[in-house]
């Protein structure tokens, strides 16, 4: 497997679509996708039923994060918040989630309980306490492949400006990856790269509805960011098909009239491989 930080270093923008499970993960990982972004919103989505305001916590998110390891062979950039709390929190989070299988683990400077980036009512602790978290994060790892990646969400808080120079603080910490949230059009996003182009990789995030606007991953490369995450999509494409799957389910009683919206049982199986699993049984029978 190659690191995360090789194919930072190789890719003119690395694109990374947002999983939620095993599952999601391992079709991505077929799909061809090099890494894959564990959505702390589409944890709180699948497994809760519920917003993204702060009510996944550390072990739910690690619990999913291992599985998910288990049976991929990409990198996988992680959610972690706000760390879950302080800067000892912020060192369990780092310390659990490298140990789970994390190749970048994203830290964010809200208050807590934090909400979706692209939701309203956000609020922002002190630039010196945020440091102070990304420190113990940084010291906390065991390895440099590890990555660090500092999101700030000041910029729908304090303006523009105020989110750049959080996140030159940020960079001067030693993070590895920057992540300007909620960036409301081109000439910000502009803005953000024209800022730290040449000095560390900054991420892009697509959120389908979103206050950012949406481009392909070849654009963004263009305009300067090193990595792009769609996190939330599979969940919303999960979101929709099922909505129409149930609605006919309901409607006609049978799901003969969707037949060509699933997969049926036998190439399901052969997603998940299957017959490789009860090859690697039978050899212990």
């Amino acid at each position: 497997m190659k690191t995360l930080k090789s194919l930072l270093q190789n890719s003119s923008c690395l694109l990374v679509p947002g999983v939620y499970d095993a599952f999601s993960a391992l079709i991505a990982e077929k799909s061809g996708f090099q890494a894959v972004y564990l959505s702390g919103a589409s944890i709180a989505y699948t497994r809760l039923g519920r917003s993204d305001v702060g009510l996944t916590t550390y072990t739910e998110v690690e619990q999913t994060l291992s599985r998910i390891a288990d049976r991929v062979d990409v990198p996988i950039v992680v959610d972690g918040d706000t760390g879950f709390g302080n800067a000892l929190n912020v060192i369990r989070t780092v310390r659990g989630f490298e140990k789970a299988g994390a190749s970048m683990i994203q830290l964010e400077d809200q208050t807590f309980p934090k909400r979706c980036g692209h939701l309203a009512g956000k609020s922002v602790i002190p630039v010196t306490e945020m440091c102070n978290k990304l420190k113990a994060a940084l010291d906390a790892r065991r390895s440099d492949d590890t990555l660090i990646l500092a999101r700030t969400d000041a910029a729908a808080v304090e303006g523009l400006d105020a989110a750049l120079e959080r996140a030159q603080a940020y960079m001067e910490c030693g993070v590895d990856v920057l992540f300007v949230e909620a960036l409301r059009t081109e000439d910000e996003m502009l803005q953000a790269c024209d800022r730290f182009r040449g000095r560390l990789p900054l991420l892009a995030n697509m959120v389908e509805g979103g206050m950012t606007p949406i481009h392909s991953a070849d654009e963004l490369g263009q305009l300067g960011f090193s990595i792009v995450i769609f996190p939330g999509g599979a969940a919303r494409a999960v979101a929709h098909a099922l909505q129409n799957y149930y609605g006919q389910l309901q409607q006609n009683g049978s799901t003969a009239g969707s037949a060509d919206a699933m997969l049926n049982f036998e190439q399901l199986n052969e997603l998940i491989d299957t017959p490789s699993l009860l090859e690697e049984a039978a050899r212990y029978q």
